[in-house]
């Protein structure tokens, strides 16, 4: 699995100790940026990023910034992405088996590291169901046409 990951700078020290995770699990992580603490501008990496999941570049993809809130908007107005802000192990789960999100966003001023590392467990082991979930995703593509 690779997973792409991106953030701003209110998200760039959880990003760094996901990223120090996932490697250490050994999966495959693809940083968008940013490299610093320096204020930059959400959409951009979420830009990045969602492109990077709709090309295949990546498997899945991580967003971060101060509350996720901004940057998961941003992901959501691209068409193709499912971008699932969560704060629980539980949402993170049912983002992927119900809403088959590509794409997972969290708050590095919200969650601490042990519980993203957790959330991002949760995003990554978790698979779509299908059934009768998939026809409710068909719908949303439908509204975003």
């Amino acid at each position: 699995m690779i997973i792409g990951i991106g953030s701003d700078h209110g998200g760039y020290e959880l990003k760094e100790g996901i990223k120090e995770y996932l490697v250490g699990e050994g999966i495959q992580v693809v940083d968008f940026g940013t490299d610093s603490l320096e204020s930059v501008d959400y959409p951009d990496f979420a830009r990045k990023v969602a492109e990077a999941v709709l090309n295949k570049e990546v498997d899945r993809g991580i967003l971060i910034c101060g509350t996720g809130i901004g940057i998961s908007i941003a992901a959501n107005r691209i068409k193709g992405i499912r971008c699932a802000l969560c704060s629980d192990t539980f949402s993170a789960r049912m983002s992927r088996e119900h809403n088959d999100a590509n794409i997972l966003a969290m708050g590095g001023r919200v969650v601490g590291l042990g519980l993203a590392t957790d959330i991002v467990k949760a995003f990554i082991t978790s698979e779509f169901e299908g059934g009768r979930h998939e026809r409710r995703i068909n719908k949303i593509d439908v509204i975003s046409d």
